[in-house]
C-alpha cells in the first residue's frame, strides 16, 4: 500500500481516468472530490460495515487506522497556558 502526504487542492491521478482531489478539512475529517467514471462503484467503509449482516462479514472488511505513534517532527505541540493571574 502506498502512503503519501498531500496539500489542499493537490490531486492524485490513478491511470488515465481517475482523479482524487483533496479539498482540505478539519481536525478529524478530510474532504475529497472523486473524478471517476460512472461504471466504477465507490462505497465508503462505513456503508459496508453498516450493511454487514454478521460479525463474520464485518470481520472480512479491511480496516485502516492512523499510525498511533508519530515521529516527533510530525506531532503537534501542546501549549499549556496558566489562566491564573499573578497578584501584584
Amino acid at each position: 500500500m502506498l502512503r503519501m502526504t498531500v496539500n489542499t487542492e493537490e490531486y492524485i491521478q490513478i491511470g488515465d481516468d481517475i482523479k482524487i482531489v483533496f479539498l482540505g478539512g478539519s481536525r478529524n475529517h478530510t474532504k475529497v472530490m472523486l473524478d471517476i467514471p460512472a461504471e466504477i462503484n465507490v462505497v465508503r467503509s462505513r456503508a459496508l460495515e453498516n450493511h454487514a449482516k454478521t460479525p463474520e462479514d464485518k470481520a472480512k472488511i479491511d480496516h485502516y487506522y492512523a499510525a498511533p505513534e508519530l515521529e516527533e517532527k510530525y506531532r503537534k505541540k501542546k501549549i499549556v497556558m496558566n489562566n491564573q493571574r499573578k497578584k501584584a
